[in-house]
């Protein structure tokens, strides 16, 4: 993630430890910028917190990989709600500790309701045994074609498919993620899929 583009994805690889609460929160000034728009603040925010919200965020889901996706969404929700940010009711970095742990939380019950879909859904389904490392070969060429797909999208698209289909969350939330109508938010998912469709249908 550029941190001067919030709107852009990335990875955290720097940051200083973030400075705590105080009659001098700097976070809590870098807040108030962000929420005006101060690309510059924003960076010097991601730079002063992006190791310790990350340390967090892996501590709750304990998969790197999946991190990396939460700390982005974090820091992308940090820039579209700043202004919500009240440093009369909490510090800068307690406010920013409790969106990355609320984030990570949300990832974790996602990925378990998954497994438990997944699990119940083949125990009902089961019949005869099959030849699972076929089936794996052939999941994996399937997500490698996803993912070589994601490249024809939009930004917008490719945001939003991310978010619905790779971070688990409803239309509802994906609007609310990105300061959207919920039907703008529907109609980028709708789209990239149609577009994820025909690319993927190109290349079989």
């Amino acid at each position: 993630m550029d941190p001067r583009n919030p709107d852009s994805a990335g990875v955290p690889t720097q940051g200083a430890p973030a400075e705590s609460g105080g009659p001098k929160d700097a976070i809590a000034e870098q807040l108030r910028l962000s929420a005006r728009g101060d690309r510059d603040a924003f960076a010097d925010l991601y730079d002063a917190t992006a190791r310790r919200i990350h340390g967090l965020v892996v501590r709750v889901v304990r998969d790197r990989t999946q991190a990396e996706e939460v700390t982005q969404e974090v820091y992308l929700e940090i820039w579209r709600t700043a202004g919500r940010f009240d440093p009369d009711r909490s510090s800068g970095i307690a406010w920013l500790m409790t969106i990355a742990h609320r984030k990570a939380v949300d990832r974790v019950r996602s990925a378990e309701a998954s497994s438990t879909r997944d699990t119940t859904y083949h125990r009902q389904n089961h019949v005869v045994d099959h030849d699972v490392t076929a089936e794996t070969v052939e999941a994996s060429l399937e997500a490698r074609r996803v993912r070589a797909a994601l490249d024809h999208l939009t930004d917008v698209q490719r945001e939003a498919i991310d978010l619905a289909y790779f971070g688990g969350y409803t239309h509802t939330e994906v609007a609310s993620l990105l300061d959207l109508p919920v039907g703008t938010a529907k109609t980028r998912i709708r789209d990239g899929l149609i577009r994820l469709r025909d690319t993927i249908g190109v290349g079989r």
